[in-house]
């Protein structure tokens, strides 16, 4: 179930705010709590909010506070892009948003209003944001100015953009079509769009397109002379008074706004009683040109009469302020009820409002973006805070990590090594790392130390070790850090930034040992691509899996990927796919692929398969057109360690993917290797996921 849609546009005034106001209304009628949020809002004057925002909060009287349900201003945005910080913004919209998310049942994300026009980064910012919030997307685009063609091949490039950056557009609204377009133009978008993106066409509303008198006194700096309460009027066409009374009477519509010289007092006072009269249509208001007052008799005239008809005086000429009236870009505020209410009115007329819901509420998301994945790791490690060792303790990468994991409350940290040399590094390193909430200890200073080598001595008398054996072991850093899990002095530990991975890992298999039911400790990268996150086993542990164990890396694969929010669609990797390969690399998979079928039947599974085949839609559907893994696998699993291990660093080094792990599968306590070239941050996410392994051991 979705919790959230994005609704974005392909350019400015495309009535996209009709479409989240009448979206805000149908979701209020469904869910009990609902939120609003702006990823991207123009700049507003400190003291102030985006129009947009308070217009849903206010009318909705929505339960949030305006600050939460913004990201940045769009000078905030340029001025990080500029500096590089592209993926700061990303986390930090994806952060706001989460917290929307796990305080309402639903969330509805409005995109940006494409202010600067020309703006070419701007619809693919849309898109990206999209796609790393993880939430179905909803496209508004205008009729106004365009031809059919214009149109449909707007939206159709849309919908493209959208899909090709992994994001799943629910629905299209064709805004602003003459009437009798309607139908036409939905069976155009219908030709040229998949049969599961829903259609609609809203017809073009031409008072939503005209302002307020309110708007008018502000773009004209207009001086309001009567009817202040009034000046949220809805302006229906303009009528310009120049002519005798008796013929302009007769050119009066219901909302029409009045435009005279303001020494036309005939005009006034007749458009002011044909307001008043049932025998004519009511005005919106009345703006006098000329910068023009009427005489003081007129004026006391017009007070002594009650009426709910605004007039403003202007500068400038009729005809001038005519067509400058004509050119503003109107806008619904929070005060505009009457723009609010057509619009509500008009939404409701135009979509089916119980299909588009069931759309929303049943949409399933096909994966999940890196962005999404990183966020729900660190999420979901803070709710139940665990301990992880580290024996690295005196390497840099090490050092920093810790600071940054513990300064972010995501765990508890034991570092082992010599604390005066930690201390060193801090010192040259420059970060800010909280001594006192990281304790730093040596082996044999431990007060455990005995208790540690007495331990060892029994789980490994069996294989001839003795008491000054035992010491030894436990003055290895890895040792020592395993046994610290062993005890349940820490949750789990991760190593091996300095030192092999057989050298981090053997203490684990020698008395931390496997689940039961599990043969085989294998591992598993989360590659985390521009668009997906992957799950790539075994990269690091076993050179050549016999088809058992094969089968068994396979199933702990993808329980892995499940307990990491990763829908698993488990590909068997080889080097031809489908029947057509022979030889007995391919026997190997093509046997392993049928025990994980019988032991576990509710896993999707395909295999021999190739890798393009894997993860390509168009090569899967050609080769292996009937199956529900080929094109959009998420668990590949390699044929041996050498394929595995050079192909996760591979498309690690050449597309400039994160690689989280290796993380190991099947030992009773998590234990986790690094590479001797890792990252910080490398540290940072495998001491996350370490955690999380803690949670569910």
């Amino acid at each position: 179930m979705s919790k959230a849609v994005y609704v974005a546009t392909i350019e400015p005034h495309s009535g996209k705010s009709l479409v989240v106001l009448g979206l805000m209304r149908m979701l209020l009628g469904t869910m009990p709590k609902v939120g609003y949020f702006r990823p991207i809002v123009d700049n507003f004057q400190d003291g102030e909010m985006d129009n947009h925002i308070n217009t849903i909060i206010d009318y909705f009287k929505l339960d949030q506070k305006p600050e939460t349900a913004y990201g940045f201003t769009r000078s905030q945005i340029r001025n990080e892009y500029n500096q590089g910080h592209d993926g700061e913004v990303q986390n930090s919209i994806l952060h706001k948003f989460k917290q929307l998310e796990e305080v309402y049942d639903f969330v509805l994300v409005e995109g940006s209003d494409f202010s600067d026009e020309g703006n070419i980064m701007e619809f693919d910012l849309n898109a990206i944001i999209a796609r790393n919030l993880g939430i179905p997307t909803i496209i508004v685009a205008s009729g106004a100015g365009n031809t059919k063609r214009e149109l449909t091949g707007s939206l159709q490039m849309a919908y493209d953009t959208f899909s090709e950056k992994d994001v799943n557009v629910i629905a299209v609204f064709a805004n602003k079509i003459n009437r009798d377009q309607l139908g036409l133009t939905k069976e155009k978008l219908n030709d040229c769009l998949p049969d599961d993106v829903a259609i609609f066409t809203i017809p073009t509303i031409d008072t939503l397109g005209n302002p307020t008198i309110k708007e008018i006194v502000q773009h004209l700096n207009g001086k309001v002379l009567f009817g202040e309460k009034y000046l949220n009027n809805q302006t229906g066409n303009f009528g310009v008074g120049a002519m005798n009374l008796p013929n302009y009477l007769t050119k009066l519509k219901d909302k029409s706004l009045v435009i005279t010289p303001g020494d036309r007092a005939d005009i006034i006072l007749g458009a002011l009683q044909a307001h008043s009269s049932s025998n004519y249509p009511e005005i919106s208001g009345i703006i006098l040109t000329g910068g023009l007052i009427p005489e003081d008799s007129i004026l006391k005239l017009i007070e002594g009469a009650s009426s709910n008809v605004p007039i403003v005086s202007v500068e400038g000429g009729t005809f001038g302020i005519t067509n400058a009236i004509g050119n503003i870009k109107s806008r619904i505020y929070a005060e505009s009820t009457q723009k609010i209410e057509t619009s509500l009115t008009v939404f409701d007329d135009s979509v089916n409002v119980r299909s588009l819901s069931k759309a929303l509420v049943d949409f399933k998301a096909s994966g999940i973006s890196p962005q999404m994945f990183l966020y729900n790791l660190q999420h979901r490690a803070k709710k139940s805070k665990k301990h992880i060792v580290l024996p690295e303790g005196e390497d840099d990468r090490i050092i920093e990590a810790a600071a940054k994991l513990v300064n972010a409350n995501i765990v508890d940290i034991t570092l082992i090594g010599d604390e005066k040399k930690i201390r060193n590094k801090v010192a040259l390193l420059q970060i800010d790392f909280p001594f006192n909430k990281i304790p730093i200890i040596t082996t044999t200073g431990s007060a455990n130390f005995d208790d540690y080598v007495n331990t060892f001595y029994e789980l490994r008398k069996h294989k001839q070790v003795n008491m000054d054996m035992a010491k030894d072991f436990m003055t290895d850093v890895s040792y020592f850090g395993t046994m610290m899990v062993y005890k349940g002095h820490a949750d789990g530990m991760v190593s091996g930034a300095v030192h092999t991975t057989q050298h981090t890992i053997r203490p684990a298999l020698q008395f931390v040992k496997t689940r039961p039911g599990v043969s085989v400790v294998s591992s598993v990268f989360f590659m985390c691509l521009e668009d997906r996150v992957s799950v790539f086993g075994d990269c690091a542990i076993n050179p050549n899996p016999n088809a058992e164990q094969l089968a068994e890396i396979a199933i702990s694969s993808a329980e892995s990927s499940i307990n990491f929010g990763i829908e698993p669609k488990i590909a068997m990797l080889s080097y031809s796919s489908g029947a057509s390969g022979k030889g007995a690399d391919v026997e190997i998979v093509r046997e392993a692929t049928q025990i994980v079928k019988l032991k576990r039947p509710d896993l999707k599974i395909e295999g021999p398969i190739q890798y393009d085949a894997a993860v390509d839609k168009s090569v899967g559907a050609k080769k292996l057109p009937n199956s529900q893994v080929a094109g959009q696998a998420s668990v590949l699993i390699f044929p041996d360690l050498n394929t595995g291990n050079n192909t996760y660093k591979a498309v690690q080094r050449e597309t400039g993917a994160l690689a989280i792990g290796p993380m190991l599968q099947g030992l009773n306590k998590p234990v986790n290797d690094l590479s001797r070239g890792c990252t910080t941050d490398d540290v940072f996410n495998t001491v996350i996921i370490t955690a999380i392994q803690a949670q569910d051991a």
